[in-house]
């Protein structure tokens, strides 16, 4: 095993041969924006900045382009920032941990700041309500209530030394929180009126499949419906159009139906909204007012209001043939934060005023990126051996020809997620040094209805694998890729692909490298159950394709069972700190490969998560990766 200095000392060499390409800093350190939002009034933005380590939380004026409050948080895990009012900056952070002397796994925490613009003070939320945890569920609400901007958010309170979900309201002016609502044993969620108070609670028993909608009447919880749902259970997602019904989404003959469920128990009809695209609702009422999707190439918004739907016409005029993507908008819907992705320049947040017809620049994703440093991304329909027609994009090296080049198939995690056009640092890096990039959304992919995800089932190292090859297979055939020079890289299910890939579909890669990848199916499964309880764990297993877990197919779908197959150099890397995927599946890899003598380097990376939050240990990663491309499958 190397440790992180060992590397870098060994690659010094390495870099020197490198071509006339920008140094990996520019796509491996931390964005120069990592988040943004808009105050309500729209006079002030709020930012996640980082110099590509350090973070700094800045607030901006809109009015001027001043800097009027800078906050250096350090290497602090800043997930995610939200307005509460215009005084009042909520900070989400979390941090990798053991609550306390609670038993139980080591897991990613989530807790909230308030930022006071005011005192220019900053203070920990929740960390006064007895009997409670100071950790949060998912990002808090805000409501206006009696004129002032209160927080509310999902956390733990303690009933008989048992945890339930709960709601806390918390007084921003006194930083103060208390407790509002109680949940149940089995409570998963919640849906906050206007004025702050839960109306709805689903509640979910993984172990029996039974879940419940519970709505509040003048005399308390009322349950409305009980269904049985041992796979997919059906799931809150607000207020409905008119601000009083709570819309639900559950999955019915293979499809995913959104209804609106009013004050008195009655189901409507299943709204015209796709089970891929994603609700909007407004910043004041938090009522629904329109669904996006991402259709194509381009980023599609469908609003119910007219007028709403005129302004999102003009803010794509204002940026054609890139694709537009709403962050955040004032209270009034007049001012807009955007995200445009530029095929040529990258990704960049703009300021749209509505009212003033105006749009202007706030920052690049990547400041210290220029247009000569980012290469093209097309997209490809290719079929798969059965006739499946699939998707993806392929990145070409800027300043070379689509012509026999080499390939890095660059698979997505998840595996329920979904590659998307646009920027994307880890395959423009490797783009940089001469790749082409295949992403391939491969079945079981997110984004493209309930039938291509399910088609996934049971194909987990199966065709979901052979789907990659088949992407290789396209692209060797249309003389794009050199075939006998391909090697694979992913992370998370991206790295259980790459390890998949010379195990358990040998003969199309010359390497691959993992980051945190899974390669023991059968020691994987019981630890998500520890982790994450028995519905993830059922969840996993179905995709497997597998009866239960110790159906032996585990073992053959397992890249550390098959290490005979290995013919090809390895490169793995995880972080110590990973509660999504554990150390161990990286170790027990590296371990079956040694005893087989087969070709294997493992690098651990300190105080690293799932995520690679830290720009330090992120660009380690990209590094000891690309050197390893440039040693085993060399770009000329």
């Amino acid at each position: 095993m190397l440790k992180l200095g060992a590397w870098l000392a060994a690659l010094a060499v390495a870099w020197a041969s490198v071509a006339s390409a920008g140094p990996l800093e520019l796509y491996g350190r931390l964005p120069s924006i990592e988040a943004i939002a808009i105050s309500p009034d729209g006079a002030r933005v709020g930012l996640i900045t980082t110099d590509g380590e350090q973070r700094r939380i800045v607030i901006k004026e809109l009015s001027d382009g001043k800097l009027s409050h800078v906050l250096g948080v350090g290497l602090a895990k800043v997930r995610g920032v939200l307005w509460a009012g215009n005084d009042h900056l909520i900070l989400l952070n979390s941090k990798t941990a053991t609550i306390f002397d609670l038993t139980g796994p080591r897991r990613e925490w989530l807790m909230a700041f308030d930022y006071n613009l005011k005192t220019r003070k900053t203070k920990l939320l929740m960390n006064d309500v007895r009997d409670s945890l100071n950790t949060i569920f998912d990002e808090p609400v805000v409501r206006i209530i009696d004129g002032k901007a209160v927080l509310l958010a999902e956390g733990v309170h303690f009933v008989d030394n048992h945890g339930v979900l709960s709601i806390f309201q918390i007084d921003l002016e006194r930083d103060t929180g208390r407790l509002i609502t109680i949940g149940e044993a089995t409570t998963e969620g919640y849906v906050l009126g206007r004025d702050g108070t839960a109306v709805a609670q689903s509640t979910y028993n993984s172990k029996t499949g039974r879940w419940s909608l519970k709505l509040k009447a003048a005399k308390g919880w009322t349950e409305t419906r009980i269904l049985e749902a041992k796979a997919e259970a059906p799931a809150l997602i607000g207020l409905g159009r008119d601000g009083k019904s709570v819309l639900v989404e559950e999955l019915v003959d293979g499809a995913g139906l959104i209804r609106e469920v009013a004050p008195d128990g009655t189901w409507s009809a299943p709204l015209q909204i796709e089970e891929d695209e994603s609700p909007i609702f407004d910043p004041v009422g938090h009522q629904l007012i329109g669904y996006a999707a991402l259709i194509g190439q381009n980023e599609r918004y469908n609003f119910f209001d007219e007028r709403d739907q005129n302004v999102w016409n003009s803010v794509l005029k204002a940026y054609p043939d890139q694709r537009v993507r709403l962050v955040s908008w004032s209270d009034d819907r007049q001012r807009l934060v955007v995200r445009a992705d530029s095929p040529t320049e990258g990704a960049a947040y703009a300021l749209v005023d509505v009212t003033a017809h105006t749009a202007s620049w706030i920052s690049s994703a990547y400041a210290t990126l220029t247009e000569a440093d980012i290469a093209s991304v097309r997209t490809l329909e290719f079929k798969a051996q059965d006739g499946l027609m699939l998707s993806g994009y392929l990145t070409v090296p800027r300043g070379f020809v689509a012509k026999n080049l080499p390939l890095v198939v660059f698979p997505h995690g998840g595996p329920a997620a979904r590659d998307e056009p646009g920027f994307d640092w880890w395959a423009q890096a490797m783009a940089s040094r001469g790749y082409a990039v295949l992403q391939v959304n491969f079945r079981g992919s997110g984004g493209f209805g309930w039938k291509f995800l399910s088609s996934g089932f049971g194909q987990w190292g199966r065709k979901m694998q052979t789907d990659l090859s088949d992407g290789v297979r396209y692209l060797a055939k249309e003389g794009i890729v050199d075939p006998k020079r391909v090697c694979i890289v992913g992370a998370s299910y991206g790295g259980y692909a790459a390890m998949a890939g010379p195990t358990l579909d040998p003969g199309v890669y010359r390497c691959a490298a993992s980051y945190a990848g899974v390669s023991d199916l059968a020691s994987f499964t019981p630890w998500v159950k520890e982790q994450n309880g028995v519905g993830s764990q059922r969840y996993l297993i179905r995709f497997l394709g597998a009866e239960s877990t110790r159906d032996p197919s585990l073992s053959q779908m397992s890249p550390a069972k098959n290490v005979d197959k290995v013919t090809v150099p390895i490169l793995l890397i995880h972080g110590k700190d990973d509660t999504v995927v554990p150390l161990a599946q990286s170790q027990t890899m590296a371990a079956a490969l040694r005893k087989a003598g087969k070709p294997v380097e493992l690098l651990v990376l300190d105080s690293t998560d799932h995520w690679l939050t830290k720009g330090e240990t992120r660009l380690a990663m990209l590094r000891a990766i690309v050197a390893f491309l440039e040693k085993n499958n060399p770009p000329k």
